[in-house]
């Protein structure tokens, strides 16, 4: 990997207290990934998630700003490989989002490793990011995992 393409990636790992196949299921099953998905301050209506995990499916929703309902965030990404329990990869063709050229593949890996006690190590690499664009999206994946740290707990 390039040192440019490096700077441009982001890379989160984070250790949920839950089994693997459950982490897993929360990024693929619409009711469960409705309830955690997005920062604090942003939903995602149940009715606006539709996901298909398999190679060549897709994954699509909308997050709506809480306090601006106006306000929202679509997302239609293409699963490009899937490995149930272990591995979701995709990407998705970025138009009309601010710090981003019209027409970026934004690619998304997501690694779950079982780790002892239950518990699943999220490997997440997101990008490629304008420096600034890729603290947003951390800030973001943060605050959306805390939401998801709850939804495990129930």
């Amino acid at each position: 990997m390039s040192e440019t393409t490096a700077a441009q990636e982001l890379v989160i790992t984070r250790v949920f207290d839950a089994p693997r196949e459950l982490v897993y299921r929360a990024f693929t099953d619409p009711d469960q990934l409705a309830q955690w998905f997005g920062p604090v301050g942003w939903s995602v209506p149940r009715d606006t998630v539709d996901i298909d995990a398999r190679v060549g499916g897709h994954q699509r929703f909308t997050m709506v700003n809480d306090a601006d309902p106006s306000m929202t965030s679509p997302a239609d990404g293409t699963f490009s490989e899937v490995v149930e329990n272990e591995l979701l990869v995709g990407y998705e063709e970025v138009k009309g989002v601010p710090g981003f050229p019209d027409g970026t593949r934004l690619t998304v890996r997501l690694e779950f490793h079982e780790e002892p006690g239950g518990k699943t190590r999220l490997v997440l690499r997101q990008g490629p990011f304008d420096p600034a664009v890729r603290a947003d999206a951390e800030e973001g994946w943060g605050s959306s995992f805390t939401k998801l740290d709850a939804l495990l707990a129930r």
